[in-house]
């Protein structure tokens, strides 16, 4: 695979400061290229989608550079598209990156399993609170049965992809501390033929977590938790023992989440310098991160995966502030109401 070796955008940032411009504002702006994936055009449905059946989407094209590198049109899509990426970061600058995120939506958890079966307004005001009913636990739920084929899924069209399609598998791997990725994370990329330079080492970052909203499928286990049960996997520095975001009853806004969001993103882009990186997340969380990096709105469904091509750019400008806004108080009732499910 092509190497593309690049100088993170953290090192530009502390070079502003180092040339005595400790005065000047600066900010990475991030931005979707579209055309490349079928998930950035309006045109594509979300409810029917299917990753598995598209190639993860890449769009059967031609690209500027094919003639260079592909002239006797013997290499795959993503290998040429691989190629593009190449070719836009060696065009770049100083100032600007790209990047391919795969973000990845958890198998279905527990906590899904009981929405559907209570419905979901009886979820919200009533289960949500709980730590389970007595026969099946959602607090920082785990995946189900179905969740876990869900991740054998992805595990085995990665295998395919790689195989059949040369696909740059991920030289980063970044996970949300919640128990249900942590275990889709473990199941879609174990055994798969990866460079032995990028094996997968998954990286758990606090701020990839679900949106935090008093319910406690959302409320992490401890480090201690998390590093008995995936001892392999390397806590990002700073994470507290304890779940310290969580709070009972109470729910960050969306525009908060977009701030943390932001923030993490932010952290990655500033100090990883790889081109391609898996984030293994939730619906709320890569639905908060697509708006952070001007994607349109594109659900996905439980193990679904969704790439996007995103460009950084610093720029040396102070950025509009956006206000943190006071959290929002969960509406509950006493006893369960009826079930409204359908199914």
């Amino acid at each position: 695979m092509l190497s593309c070796s690049l100088i993170s955008l953290g090192t530009i940032l502390l070079g502003f400061l180092m040339v005595g411009e400790a005065k000047t504002s600066q900010y990475i702006k991030y931005t979707t290229i579209t055309g490349f994936f079928q998930q950035d055009d309006p045109a594509t449905n979300t409810s029917t989608f299917d990753y598995t059946t598209t190639n993860f989407g890449l769009i059967n094209r031609t690209y500027d550079t094919d003639g260079e590198y592909d002239p006797n049109h013997t290499k795959t899509q993503w290998q040429r598209f691989e190629h593009q990426v190449f070719r836009y970061n060696r065009r770049s600058g100083r100032h600007a990156q790209y990047k391919v995120l795969y973000m990845g939506r958890h198998g279905e958890g527990y906590h899904n399993a009981a929405e559907s079966y209570y419905g979901t307004p009886a979820w919200n005001c009533y289960w949500s609170e709980k730590d389970g009913n007595g026969t099946v636990i959602w607090a920082d739920a785990r995946i189900t049965p179905k969740g876990i084929a869900q991740a054998q899924i992805a595990n085995a069209f990665w295998a395919s992809e790689i195989s059949n399609q040369k696909i740059p598998t991920p030289e980063s791997y970044y996970t949300s501390p919640l128990t249900r990725c942590l275990e889709t994370v473990n199941i879609t990329f174990s055994g798969l033929d990866l460079p032995s330079r990028h094996p997968f080492l998954p990286v758990v970052k606090e701020l990839f977590r679900e949106g935090i909203s008093g319910h406690t499928c959302d409320r992490r286990n401890s480090r201690t938790y998390i590093r008995e049960n995936f001892p392999t996997y390397k806590i990002e520095g700073g994470f507290s023992e304890n779940d310290l975001l969580w709070r009972p009853l109470q729910g960050e806004t969306p525009t908060d989440q977009d701030i943390r969001s932001k923030k993490v993103l932010d952290d990655v882009f500033s100090t990883d310098d790889s081109t391609y990186i898996s984030i293994t997340s939730h619906s709320g969380e890569i639905a908060s991160l697509l708006r952070v990096l001007g994607h349109r709105t594109f659900s996905l469904s439980t193990g679904a995966v969704i790439p996007v091509l995103v460009k950084a750019e610093i720029l040396a400008a102070t950025p509009s502030q956006t206000a943190s806004q006071q959290w929002t108080t969960l509406s509950t009732c006493t006893s369960p109401p009826a079930n409204t499910a359908t199914s």
